[in-house]
């Protein structure tokens, strides 16, 4: 038995009424208010307007959460629509392994619509949410706390989670501690977030870039953390779910970060020349 452990929570769910309130929709909650905090004084001090962010967010928030709905959504029921194994599964497999990486990119998705209709640059909006983002999910994820889940494998470790018998998974019903991958996850993104603004100032990087970089980031910290979960987990093209999304985003936020990149600059003689070209009259006795 480990010398301490992190107790979990005896209740989850309160009830206000016939109301049901769960403590992960709460730690969502607060996620998305310390990301939409740190997004907007970011994007202020960058020289943005007022209010820009919160307009941005009235899109990308109910995208991102469509895309967080239909990844529960298709793995709750993707036993539901027949025996056989049909082309239909296949395509909820797909869409159930966008989870959170899928949310974000139709966030995203959300946040440029949002851009178009106000003309506004998507660039510093993208370049502010970005280290936003890392932090309200850090946060967020908390919430696997209260629900008891995304753990790894028992350990006797001093920080590990004590989970109940009901939330055990399949074959770890004899043990009481496991690792808590959730606050593994939590930690990476928070130091992920201060690593992009770092980034972002030392590089000087555009927002597109810096939101790519971020993207990745978070990609290649929760396919780590999809490694160290315990249980049999559903797998699609012999991957687990998350991490076939985390592959997808990552080698798309690296793919955009090439192909956005600045392009060499000439060689000095040769721009001294254009130089001297462009500053010319074309007169000779001007000479």
């Amino acid at each position: 038995m480990p010398l301490a452990s992190i107790p979990s929570p005896g209740h989850a769910v309160w009830r206000l009424g016939p109301l049901p309130v769960r403590a992960y929709a709460l730690c969502v909650i607060a996620g998305l208010a310390v990301a939409l905090v740190v997004a907007s004084r970011r994007y202020r001090r960058s020289g943005g307007g007022r209010g820009v962010v919160l307009d941005v967010a009235a899109w990308a928030i109910p995208f991102g959460l469509a895309g967080a709905f239909a990844h529960a959504v298709l793995l709750d029921n993707r036993h539901a629509f027949g025996g056989e194994y049909r082309l239909w599964h296949a395509v909820t497999a797909g869409i159930g392994a966008i989870g959170v990486p899928g949310a974000v990119a139709l966030g995203a998705l959300g946040a440029w619509i949002a851009c178009r209709r106000a003309r506004t640059g998507l660039g510093p909006v993208a370049g502010a949410v970005a280290p936003a983002v890392a932090f309200g999910l850090a946060v967020a994820g908390l919430g696997n706390w209260w629900a008891q889940q995304f753990y790894g494998p028992p350990s006797t470790w001093w920080w590990t989670v004590r989970i109940s018998p009901v939330h055990r998974v399949p074959g770890y019903e004899n043990y009481a501690t496991f690792q808590p991958v959730y606050l593994y996850l939590s930690l990476w993104e928070i130091a992920l977030g201060f690593a992009v603004i770092w980034a972002a100032r030392r590089f000087a990087l555009s927002g597109e870039r810096t939101f790519m970089l971020c993207a990745a980031g978070y990609a290649a910290g929760d396919f780590w953390a999809q490694t160290l979960l315990a249980g049999p987990l559903q797998h699609a093209l012999c991957v687990r779910y998350g991490a076939l999304g985390d592959i997808t985003v990552f080698v798309l936020a690296i793919l955009g970060m090439y192909l956005t990149r600045s392009g060499r600059r000439p060689p000095a003689r040769a721009a001294a020349k254009r130089a001297v070209a462009a500053d010319s009259s074309g007169d000779v006795m001007s000479v």
